[in-house]
């Protein structure tokens, strides 16, 4: 066996690292490391096919699968109300606060919302295990506040990395493993059984799927991983997020290889955005408007929403909604307005019969609570009655863009969130309060990538300004500015945001779209 890191372990995380949960990363490292770079191999070929001039559109050699009649293995009793679902990364205060909301489920994310530097990493481990024994306890310094779990507590759910993301702390036989691999495996090695005598179970959610190849090569890991650990089959839950364009095509073909596993599907609209603005990145007549404008009422991302229940419910599997983003505002007036957009997407998830839905802060839990309770039919915790039979949603339907507004002022409030949350993401915080939004590397994604898609169609905004890469340098240089003055010189790791500048320069005049800004940016953090 070897294995090495890469940086020191933190003193609190040993325990994390043990010898058997080193024997364990080496098993499925070796084990599964070539398939995930196949399978990242025929991403980029199905990019290239999208760039030539075609489209996703569901499978011919699948059609079986879509038109047999099959369902998913019962779902565990403790995820049958999941109205609720907070999000957020893996740090102490974060996990207790959390787990105390008013909600049925926290996903402590390992993902989007965590800047995977070495210690985030390793410590998220270390905080997980000791909220999974409920033992977890943080002191606040500042004020002598100390915060621990109540009696009740929310279901914990973990949300691993995308395929595309390596370890880089971690090198096995010369290799950086992929962090999905550790992510996963640590969890589940550490947690699995004393979750299990807790009366719950190992959870997780899985990211950024593109398609249900990717999802059998994770049915295959999650068997392998329940033998190794004598687990009985199907003890291991999952909902896989359809967060990109080409998977939404295949929703019926992933819920089929992960069925043993699999609990439900998750409408990952931020990221969902993002990848089609990807997937039609050559496209000229598929570009995207103003983000805020981009919302769920849309016909395409409302599509995308009623196929996923209408997949979901048919075969036995819950219908999870969106992410609300927004932030409630001590201003009576912004919050009153704030509140107003919240209930408004919740009721659109409600009406097309979603089962649950996300939030991003603990004070929006009572409005999404109130909206799913008043949807939710008495004595029922969720929609899974809502069939939506007569609904048929085409190609069409899923691919074909919405109307909106090219604003300069949008153009120039994508660089500076851009700016500021990689500047955030450099120093190691990956969840950031930006204009009333909560900002991850998701909703992030949709700014950056805009300010690409604009540029390289040469988009003529509402001023008369064409996006062409000469204005938006110089654009970069004024918002820069104004980025400094908003947060103050002082408060600014001065390097950090230098290099996000340059790092967002390089991503929006790039001949191609890069698939992730966290892959570049993750080779600046230790």
């Amino acid at each position: 066996m070897s294995i090495k890191f890469k940086f020191n372990i933190p003193e609190e995380a040993e325990i994390i690292f043990s010898e058997e949960a080193k024997k364990f990363l080496t098993d499925l490292h070796n084990k599964f490391d070539s398939r995930i770079s196949e399978l990242l191999a025929e991403r980029e070929q199905k990019q290239e096919i999208f760039n030539s001039g075609k489209a996703p559109n569901f499978l011919d050699e699948t059609k079986e699968i879509r038109n047999s009649e099959w369902k998913v293995r019962e779902i565990p009793e403790d995820l049958l109300d999941r109205r609720v679902e907070i999000t957020g990364p893996v740090d102490r205060k974060m996990i207790i606060n959390a787990l105390n909301a008013d909600v049925e489920v926290f996903m402590a994310d390992f993902e989007d919302s965590l800047s995977p530097t070495w210690e985030n990493v390793a410590l998220g481990q270390r905080n997980m295990y000791d909220a999974v024994r409920r033992t977890i306890t943080f002191e606040n310094p500042a004020n002598n506040k100390k915060y621990e779990l109540n009696d009740e507590i929310a279901t914990l759910m973990c949300r691993v990395r995308g395929l595309h993301l390596k370890e880089k702390g971690i090198d096995i036989n010369g290799e950086n493993p992929y962090g999905c691999l550790c992510d996963f495996g640590l969890y589940a090695l550490h947690n699995a059984k004393e979750l299990i005598n807790r009366g719950t179970g190992p959870y997780f959610y899985i990211p950024k799927l593109q398609s249900h190849l990717e999802a059998r090569l994770w049915n295959e890991i999650i068997d392998y991983s329940e033998d190794y650990l004598n687990l009985p089959r199907g003890t291991v839950r999952v909902t896989c997020l359809i967060e990109t364009l080409p998977a939404v095509f295949e929703m019926d073909e992933i819920l089929y290889e992960l069925k043993d596993h699999i609990v439900g599907l998750n409408c990952g609209r931020w990221d969902y955005i993002f990848s089609y603005i990807k997937t039609f990145q050559n496209h000229a007549n598929k570009l995207l408007p103003d983000r805020s404008q981009v919302g769920m009422n849309q016909p395409f991302l409302n599509a995308y929403s009623r196929l996923l229940i209408k997949t979901c419910h048919r075969r036995g599997a819950f219908a999870m909604g969106g992410m609300a983003a927004l932030i409630p505002s001590k201003d009576p007036k912004e919050n009153e307005a704030i509140i107003e957009k919240v209930m408004n997407d919740k009721l659109l998830e409600t009406s097309n019969g979603h089962d649950g839905t996300w939030i991003a802060h603990p004070g929006l839990s009572d409005i999404a609570n109130n909206v799913f309770s008043n949807a939710f039919d008495i004595g029922k915790t969720n929609q899974m009655h809502v069939m939506r039979e007569d609904d048929e949603i085409t190609q069409d339907d899923l691919i074909t863009p919405c109307e909106g507004n090219f604003t300069e002022e949008c153009f120039r409030s994508n660089i500076r969130v851009s700016l500021r949350y990689i500047e955030s993401w450099l120093k190691g915080v990956g969840c950031v309060p930006i204009y009333g939004l909560m900002e991850d590397a998701a909703t992030a994604e949709i700014s950056r990538s805009s300010l690409w898609q604009w540029v390289k169609h040469g988009v003529t905004m509402d001023t008369g300004v064409v996006a062409s890469k000469k204005a938006f340098e110089k654009m970069l240089d004024e918002e820069y500015n104004v980025v400094q003055e908003e947060v103050g010189k002082n408060s600014l790791d001065s390097d950090k945001l230098v290099e996000a500048k340059k790092l967002l320069k390089k991503l929006v005049i790039s001949a191609e779209l890069t698939d992730f800004l966290t892959l570049p940016a993750y080779r600046s953090i230790k």
